[in-house]
């Protein structure tokens, strides 16, 4: 790794802020871009980012611009909770496919998006714009808008106040409408996202809890829109929602439920978003 000036806490503190001007409206920047979303100096965010290329953390395309790198996600998906909900979601993944012929992602709570965790893909389904590891919008996609539902207070009122990008014509961009989604998400688990990330595809989506009733994922299936695929999808994604919950010892006390946890969370229950 090239050497610093920096101290060993400093180069940290500024390869994170390097890192984290990456999000999903900027997947990738050049290094103007990156000095200026970081507040680092040319020299220094220079520097850094050649070290971070080094290790893997980041990557650099023939036109200059810098993307998060394949170790930081593959770092991402060996988060022990994220793993072990990933190792016990698969099976039933893999019959959800079968069934349906379509993609089945899971996902998780990022800092403010939803991280996929897995995908199986099907081959003639949608074109999907994301990769694993990589992140969707909590207000847009279905399964981030059932992690939004169930997050912390603080996140959710942070989303809420936007503002909502507006990613194709169909997005929901008005926060009363996303706060009355939300709401009705919190009472049935499930979520339908038609074309509000790209057009041509809807996703359905349902929450996964572990034992002790905290939202630690969702499922989701990403089909064709305006196919009879998104009725046929809903049953079947909850009951395959449900059947991960039990592997990892929900027992149905719908009560007990408690926020999603990941990235974003900060211990605050989830409030009862009325809207505005």
């Amino acid at each position: 790794m090239p050497r610093t000036n920096e101290p060993g806490a400093g180069v940290l503190e500024r390869a994170t802020r390097l890192l984290d001007a990456f999000d999903t409206k900027h997947l990738t920047l050049s290094l103007a871009e990156l000095t200026a979303r970081s507040g680092l100096a040319h020299a220094t965010a220079s520097r850094i980012t050649a070290s971070l290329i080094e290790v893997g953390l980041l990557s650099r395309s023939a036109d200059g611009r810098y993307s998060i790198g394949a170790k930081a996600r593959d770092l991402g998906l060996l988060v022990p909770s994220s793993a072990s909900v990933r190792s016990v979601a698969l099976p039933y993944m893999h019959d959800l496919h079968a069934a349906l012929h379509q993609h089945v992602q899971l996902l998780a709570l990022g800092r403010r998006e939803a991280v996929i965790l897995e995908r199986i893909s099907a081959p003639d389904a949608v074109i999907v714009i994301s990769d694993v590891g990589g992140h969707l919008p909590l207000h847009a996609s279905a399964g981030g808008k059932v992690l939004l539902a169930h997050s912390p207070a603080d996140l959710q009122k942070e989303v809420l106040a936007g503002p909502l990008e507006q990613l194709t014509p169909r997005t929901v961009t008005s926060p009363r409408i996303l706060a009355e989604q939300l709401e009705q998400c919190r009472h049935s688990g499930l979520m339908i996202a038609r074309e509000e990330v790209s057009l041509m595809a809807s996703s359905v989506a349902a929450r996964v809890l572990d034992e002790s009733g905290q939202v630690v994922a969702a499922v989701s299936v990403v089909v064709r829109a305006g196919t009879a695929a998104v009725k046929v999808a809903v049953p079947a994604v909850a009951t395959t929602a449900l059947a991960i919950s039990r592997r990892l010892g929900w027992a149905g006390r719908r009560g007990d439920m408690r926020p999603a946890r990941g990235a974003a969370a900060r211990r605050q229950a989830a409030p009862r978003v009325r809207g505005a």
